[in-house]
């Protein structure tokens, strides 16, 4: 697909660059694994009622310099479930989280500069 968009000139510096379509395919295995723990983590929320939820808003400063990139931070945070990106302004993500403590692992900063690799900043 993505040499047929190249030689079909679908792919330029105004799309997609081809060289972002090849680093996505370095960051997908990664991100599939953090949607995988994501989901097993808030099973067991939901299952187990005596873990508490404290649902908090943050905001983060993510390190992408294209609107591709942001986009792709932005919506890698929303497929992991338990956090959902609520507005972007600039470089400054609003992430709503199901629980804090969720937030402090550096998961959060390792997404970020693994999106920040694929844009190829």
């Amino acid at each position: 697909v993505v040499y047929l968009s190249h030689r079909m000139e679908a792919i330029d510096q105004e799309g997609v660059p081809l060289q972002v379509s090849l680093r996505i395919l370095a960051y997908l295995p990664w991100l599939l694994k953090e949607i995988f723990v994501a989901n097993i983590v808030v099973a067991k929320v939901i299952l187990r009622p005596q873990l508490k939820i404290s649902p908090r808003i943050v905001f983060f400063h993510g390190t992408q310099k294209t609107d591709l990139g942001r986009a792709i931070y932005a919506n890698s945070i929303t497929l992991t479930p338990g956090t959902i990106t609520t507005g972007v302004n600039g470089n400054e993500f609003e992430i709503h989280a199901l629980r804090a403590a969720d937030l402090e692992t550096g998961e959060e900063q390792a997404m970020d500069l693994r999106c920040s690799r694929v844009e190829g900043s």
